[in-house]
C-alpha cells in the first residue's frame, strides 16, 4: 500500500483536438448565413451553436469542397 500525499498532483495537459473553422464558400447564401450565425454565437459564448454551424458548413447540402 502506498502512502497518500498531502498535495495534489500537477494537472495533466491534454492536446487540443479542435479543427479550424471551415471557411464559407464565396457567393453562397447558405454558407454566408451559417458563418454569420457562427460569429454571433461565438460573440455570445454559445459554443454549442458554433460547433453546430461548423458541422453544417462541412456538410453543406451543395457539397462545397
Amino acid at each position: 500500500m502506498t502512502k497518500p500525499t498531502g498535495y495534489s498532483a500537477p494537472p495533466v495537459d491534454l492536446p487540443s483536438r479542435q479543427e479550424p473553422d471551415p471557411d464559407p464558400v464565396e457567393e453562397c447564401a447558405g454558407c454566408s448565413e451559417l458563418a454569420a450565425v457562427r460569429d454571433r454565437a461565438r460573440a455570445g459564448g454559445d459554443m454549442t451553436t458554433v460547433t453546430d454551424c461548423n458541422v453544417h458548413l462541412r456538410r453543406h447540402p451543395e457539397g462545397h469542397q
